[in-house]
């Protein structure tokens, strides 16, 4: 269990010893950045780069476009490096794009709008494709301005108490995104899910997504073994959005080497990291909502960095878990902002004098950082209830 919490501490670059001033380069380390709440980025990126300023991620994703926010494992957004995205896009994205397609289609034809469901959205998206070709980037609703069709209503859960209407603009443009014909670019506003849209191959002209399947799905699990290495066959399924047989024909395909966990369970490495790492010195970290670091292992198999005691105040009711305090390898407490800016934190046990200043040190970098900028999680848990005031 130590061993393993020296690994997350250098492959996180949550150990201060480990920590690196580019954004980039962090998720060259840990894969991928949460994406589904655009604040997870920006702190987990400051977390893991002695808070360098959010103005050095919006580099790498709107000007050196070296990042790319795109959807990914589980059908989940994800900001990743842009050499990695089509490793990504074979191995996951793809096989979602089409059943996504077919669940765009089913809302077309219920929704009333057509009896040819299919042509109807050949048509938009071609619209669509037109749109950003002469306008460079937009917005959706600027988007729907040039193609009117995407203005059409459709009822959602038709019948069901959360029932709602929606436009199919959102829908049309999120297909064309998973097919990778699209792709998000600037927010409309800082921090914002809602964001403007370019052509894939006018925003990346140099990047190709026609990567063989089986050399996608090596490069990803092998990513993945370098920053959640050792985890169980479990965890790379749940990761991965794959069946059980596939994850273990791929982990098979890259040698991944089996190492024995405590409990008895079986983890699994690359054939180059089976030696031992450096115990870190003591460290701490205020990690968001969906972070990297709690995010790579499956549930329940959290147990060696999270006690089990804890998880109801930190996690909603869907097992989205909230901003967590770290000390030296295990969740110790849970952390909010308050209205006027003030970090908020609570520890769940005694971690001793000296860990306790650091946490004080590291609440009061992070409330430094943000500065005017407010941050309140997409998924609110009973600790950030509690905290946040």
């Amino acid at each position: 269990m130590l061993e393993r919490r020296a690994r997350l501490a250098h492959g996180h670059l949550l150990a201060a010893e480990a920590r690196v001033s580019d954004p980039v380069e962090v998720a060259q380390t840990i894969v991928a950045y949460h994406a589904t709440d655009p604040a997870t980025v920006y702190l987990a990126a400051a977390a893991r780069t002695g808070y360098a300023p959010p103005s050095a991620l919006d580099t790498a994703l709107y000007d050196d476009r070296t990042l790319v926010r795109v959807l990914g494992m589980r059908r989940t957004m994800f900001v990743l490096p842009t050499d990695l995205w089509p490793a990504v896009h074979a191995a996951c994205t793809e096989a979602i794009a089409v059943n996504e397609r077919r669940q765009t289609l089913k809302m077309i034809a219920e929704g009333g709008i057509t009896d040819d469901a299919g042509a109807w959205l050949a048509n938009a998206g071609a619209g669509v494709l037109k749109a950003l070709a002469d306008r460079g980037e937009a917005t959706t609703q600027q988007i729907a301005e040039d193609v009117p069709v995407l203005r059409e209503q459709i009822v959602l859960a038709r019948g069901k108490p959360y029932e709602s209407k929606s436009t199919m603009g959102p829908r049309v443009l999120f297909q064309l995104a998973a097919e990778g014909r699209v792709i998000r670019t600037r927010p409309v506003k800082s921090w914002s899910s809602a964001n403007r849209w370019a052509l894939t191959e006018a925003w990346l002209p140099a990047t190709a997504l026609e990567l063989p399947q089986p050399d996608a799905e090596e490069k990803l699990a092998r990513a993945w073994l370098h920053a959640f290495g050792p985890g169980t066959l479990a965890d790379f399924k749940w990761w991965t959005g794959w069946t059980i047989s596939r994850a273990r024909k791929v982990l098979a395909a890259v040698g991944a080497v089996g190492v024995d966990l405590d409990g008895g369970e079986t983890g699994y490495v690359l054939p180059d990291d089976v030696h031992p790492v450096t115990e870190p010195e003591p460290w701490t970290a205020f990690l968001p909502s969906l972070d990297p670091a709690v995010m790579g292992w499956a549930m329940p198999g959290r147990d060696w960095y999270l006690d089990g005691s804890v998880k109801q105040q930190l996690y909603d009711r869907s097992g989205n878990i909230g901003p967590t305090v770290w000390w030296h390898g295990r969740v110790v407490g849970g952390w909010a902002q308050r209205a006027d800016g003030t970090i908020a934190y609570r520890l769940f046990e005694d971690i001793g004098t000296g860990g306790a200043q650091l946490v004080a040190d590291t609440a009061g970098r992070l409330e430094a950082w943000l500065g005017d900028i407010r941050v309140k999680p997409r998924f609110p848990t009973p600790i950030d209830k509690e905290l946040s005031g």
